[in-house]
């Protein structure tokens, strides 16, 4: 998905905030996104993934927090 569909769809859906971490990846702002695995960054898979794969390609480090329970 090129970027425009990806920020079309998000802009859809109403997801601002979305777009916003998009344009500070693109801008060099973000640099790293904590994520617990099961959440992730939306609840729609491969919108998701969509948005996942852009910010890696933008240089964006996810990590995924450990999620253990004490």
């Amino acid at each position: 998905m090129t970027r425009d569909e990806l920020t079309a769809v998000l802009e859809k859906q109403g997801m601002s905030e979305i777009i916003e971490l998009i344009e500070d990846a693109e801008n060099g702002y973000l640099e790293e996104l904590e994520l617990a695995p099961s959440i992730g960054l939306l609840r729609d898979d491969e919108l998701n993934k969509e948005v996942l794969n852009f910010l890696e390609e933008q240089g964006v480090t996810i990590i995924y927090m450990d999620e253990e329970v004490e």
